[in-house]
């Protein structure tokens, strides 16, 4: 890693101070909009959340009349619809409004991700029902079952559970430790479900807290300003809304890895081997980070066989916490197996799952069986990231190193056949401490995080199966186009009219900072 170097700002906030100049301008306004926007989302939710089949909310007036009534429904996905795209625009203006990264900036962002998500943590579950499947998973392990061989399928009335139908006879595709919170809200709450949900809530705001803990710290190791890579990370909405609103256990597992990266970086690397392997026992995905931890044991000058001896050191410690969890629960390494299930899926906006369906559409078309040409499409992309993650490994400046893992793990993220929104925010802390320049790459992540906003709005809505008739007319695909249309005009607006953000996607004559060469 490089020395530590003042990061950009520093020196300009010192003499803004000494001049009596304000560092930002006036921060309320985005936080009172953005916080206006997040209880705009809270009051949608309550209308087209995810909420378990059982839950006793689904009976008092309110839910009842904003579920089960059109008027209610489409109340509902506007105010969903408006709140998250105010969000976005009150995150790009908090931005402009500094004049300085320099602590009033940072307490700015701080304010920001307090108050925007203070409401989240309160809403119904939004854009994922995956919170119901830890609480089935939870479930399986109190009665004595395997998550890793039974589905939650071998529950009695599962379906009350809320889980998506993926889930009943999908194995588990998480480590041991989220195995032992799941089991752990499950047995405290006995099944209740928005007790349940609160409990995970908590869980996935320790993730929030680790992020906003060592995002600035990771940054500052790179010279890159902290408070900025805080802003664009920790106050990003995308980020907010996956892991506060949508209850994601990433949140956990990214927090971690974080942590992990930091320590190891400052040559305190058995803290940051436990603490990545404890992310890997959230989600495995961050088994990528060993080897380059391998190589920041190893130190700069290491030469090949040092690299290799400290790769297996990385390597068997990780390994040997690993098999000892799996020992104490009993459930063995079980979730390798779960680990295929969300490569057998694909969507149209990766650019791997689109060329798969195109390739799968022209086969069928010549009377060929598309799908298995479409796998071959799938493997190809993943034979691709392995390899991109593996030059990175064995090739490249050490100083370069968490921006070489940074580049890998996207690559493993954005070439499988499927991206989820919150796969996105796994990347977006590791791009903005090694460095996201104000160009074109902040540009970028303006555009992609309001994509995906745009897209969460519209994709997962719980609207009842009743309201889908022909008499009320009230289908859920209509509600979804209306949600995606709701967004995507504020969207248009963002980007064409609002002569608040509108510049912020044109090219500008100005300084870049934040290169991303360390």
């Amino acid at each position: 890693m490089t020395a530590p170097v003042p990061a950009t700002g520093e020196l300009a906030a010192a003499a803004t101070a000494a001049a009596g100049g304000a560092e930002v301008d006036n921060p309320r306004s985005p936080l009172i909009a953005g916080f206006v926007g997040s209880v705009f989302m809270l009051i949608g939710s309550l209308g087209v959340g995810w909420l378990a089949p059982v839950s006793e909310l689904r009976r008092m007036p309110l839910f009842i009349w904003m579920r089960a009534e059109a008027a209610g429904v489409a109340l509902s996905i506007v105010l969903l619809a408006v709140g998250g795209m105010l969000l976005v625009r009150a995150w790009l203006r908090l931005g402009q409004k500094v004049r300085v990264w320099g602590d009033q900036a940072r307490n700015a962002t701080l304010m920001a991700v307090v108050a925007w998500g203070l409401p989240m943590m309160f809403s119904v579950p939004l854009f994922s029902r995956d919170v119901y499947a830890y609480i089935g998973q939870g479930r399986l392990m109190v009665e004595g079952f395997n998550p890793y061989e039974n589905g939650i399928s071998a529950l009695s009335n599962y379906f009350q559970l809320g889980a998506d139908k993926m889930w009943t006879e999908a194995p588990v595709p998480y480590g041991q430790l989220f195995l032992w919170i799941e089991q752990f809200v499950v047995w405290v709450t006995n099944v209740q479900p928005e007790a349940s949900v609160m409990l995970f809530r908590l869980v996935a705001l320790a993730g929030v807290v680790l992020c906003v803990i060592y995002v600035p710290k990771l940054a500052e190791l790179h010279g890159v300003n902290p408070h900025r890579a805080l802003w664009l990370t920790v106050a990003n909405p995308l980020f907010l809304t996956n892991f506060i609103a949508s209850v994601h256990n990433d949140a956990l597992m990214i927090g971690l890895a974080l942590a992990g990266l930091y320590y190891s970086a400052t040559r305190r690397v058995i803290r940051g081997v436990v603490l990545v392997t404890l992310s890997i026992a959230v989600k495995p995905i961050t088994i990528v980070f060993l080897p380059f931890i391998g190589l920041l044991w190893a130190g700069r000058d290491a030469g090949w066989a040092r690299k290799f001896a400290f790769w297996a050191m990385t390597g068997g410690l990780s390994l040997g916490i690993l098999t000892l969890m799996s020992l104490v629960n009993g459930f063995g390494f079980g979730w390798i197996n779960g680990l295929s299930a969300p490569g057998s899926i694909s969507i149209w906006y990766a650019p791997v799952g689109l060329i798969g369906m195109v390739v799968a559409s022209l086969a069928n078309s010549f009377d060929l069986d598309g799908a298995v040409l479409a796998d071959v499409v799938f493997d190809a992309g993943k034979l691709l990231a392995v390899g991109v993650v593996a030059s990175q490994i064995f090739r490249g400046d050490y100083d370069r190193l968490m921006r070489r893992l940074t580049l890998g793990f996207a690559a493993v993220v954005l070439l499988a056949p499927m991206i989820q929104s919150w796969y996105v925010v796994w990347l977006i802390p590791l791009f903005a401490v090694t460095g996201i320049r104000n160009d074109w790459q902040v540009k970028a992540l303006y555009f992609v995080v309001s994509f995906f906003m745009i897209y969460a709005i519209s994709d997962q809505l719980e609207v009842f199966p009743y309201l889908q008739t022909e008499d009320l007319g009230f289908a859920l695909a209509m509600a979804r186009v209306a949600a995606a249309l709701t967004g995507l005009l504020f969207g248009l607006y963002l980007v064409f009219w609002d002569p608040g953000t509108r510049s912020l996607f044109r090219k500008v004559n100005e300084n870049v900072v934040e290169r991303p060469v360390i």
